[in-house]
């Protein structure tokens, strides 16, 4: 364990009868930080997050949090916080008595609560005066999220536990609210863990985030780590938009149908022993320029073109088996059009290349 991790789990596993939930996860959070762990449904993801809230028990392995191995601590005395994605708000209460009531079940006294209430509705936007007495069914949804985010942080946990809290959301409410979350989670300095299977919100959101798929952890950094050096095409693929191309590896070249034949220079590959490769390639690293330009890679025609504000995706037809993906700000596709033929180029460096089937 190193010196600034603050939660700790190691060897981690979990089955359901025959379905392995969790298999051998070792993951470490540092004092502070926030980690989104992101994968598809049936990951593993929120299992794991339940196991250190304690609401299940791990088959083997062990949780730590700041020291301390918690395997055996029961769920109220973690000093966890948790919101989960349905919420679990009290209908019949105000938001004032939603947020109090764990207070009042550690018998805190009536001023003392009312402060601690007061306060932590301040820090997310809901002043007590205007929303306090609100019934949380007279919220909207995304006043809802507030009042159960309040409701965790209010106990003044070592650690918040986040389960998709905003995949009910609208797309703007949920940009609102993760600009908020990031800034409440930054000036109270706590220890987060973000569930979520949505990429956009991991790269916003993290620190550092998580990469899961069949109960394994697959890769761990930074998002833009993640983002230019994927470990796998899986994570290449769930972790931002790529081109997948199928290659042949040929006495020092790779092979692609419609690509002139590219040399291997300073390119690593680890294929196993095999001659097909998988090249990943990011659609912003595509340069598109005129058909008639001898220095390119390959040649095709533009099938597509949508726009998204700033930027413009193209769709580029290299043959009948093969369509690139690219990205390219507004302004530097002023000539291109629909049907129009072009040279596309890249720089080798951005080529990620693993093994094939």
């Amino acid at each position: 364990m190193g010196e600034k991790d603050y939660i700790n789990i190691v060897n981690l596993s979990k089955s359901f009868g025959n379905i392995k939930a969790l298999d051998n996860i070792n993951l470490s959070i540092n004092n502070g930080e926030l980690l989104t762990i992101l994968g598809p449904s049936g990951c593993g993801k929120t299992t794991l997050l339940k196991i250190i809230a304690g609401l299940e028990k791990p088959d083997i392995g062990d949780i730590f949090i700041d020291g301390f191995k918690i395997n055996d601590v029961p769920p109220y005395k973690r000093n966890i916080g948790m919101v989960f994605q349905d919420l679990a708000l009290f209908p019949h209460l105000n938001v004032i008595e939603n947020i109090a009531f764990g207070l009042k079940i550690k018998r805190l006294q009536e001023n003392e609560i009312k402060e601690k209430v007061s306060k932590i509705l301040e820090l997310v936007k809901l002043p007590i005066e205007e929303y306090g007495n609100r019934k949380v069914t007279q919220l909207s949804g995304g006043q809802q999220q507030r009042v159960a985010l309040a409701r965790a942080l209010v106990l003044e946990p070592k650690v918040l536990l986040l389960d998709e809290p905003f995949s009910h959301l609208d797309y703007k409410i949920r940009q609102e609210l993760m600009v908020e979350l990031k800034r409440i989670q930054r000036s109270l300095n706590i220890t987060t863990i973000y569930v979520t299977h949505d990429q956009t919100e991991a790269m916003f959101m993290s620190d550092r985030v998580a990469i899961m798929y069949n109960g394994k952890v697959f890769q761990v950094g930074k998002p833009s780590e993640v983002y230019d050096n994927p470990i796998n095409t899986f994570v290449a693929t769930f972790f931002g938009e790529v081109n997948i191309i199928e290659g042949k590896l040929n006495n020092g070249y790779i092979l692609v149908d419609g690509w002139k034949p590219i040399k291997l220079r300073n390119i690593k590959i680890n294929n196993n022993g095999s001659d097909h490769v998988h090249i990943i390639l990011r659609p912003e690293k595509i340069k598109i320029g005129n058909a008639n330009k001898n220095n390119f890679i390959a040649k095709g025609k533009i099938e597509d073109m949508i726009f998204l504000g700033p930027f413009v995706k193209i769709d580029i037809k290299i043959n009948d088996k093969q369509y690139l993906k690219a990205l390219t700000p507004r302004d530097t596709c002023k000539e291109v059009n629909i049907g129009k033929e072009v040279s596309i180029n890249w720089s080798l460096n951005d080529m990620k290349i693993f093994p094939g089937d």
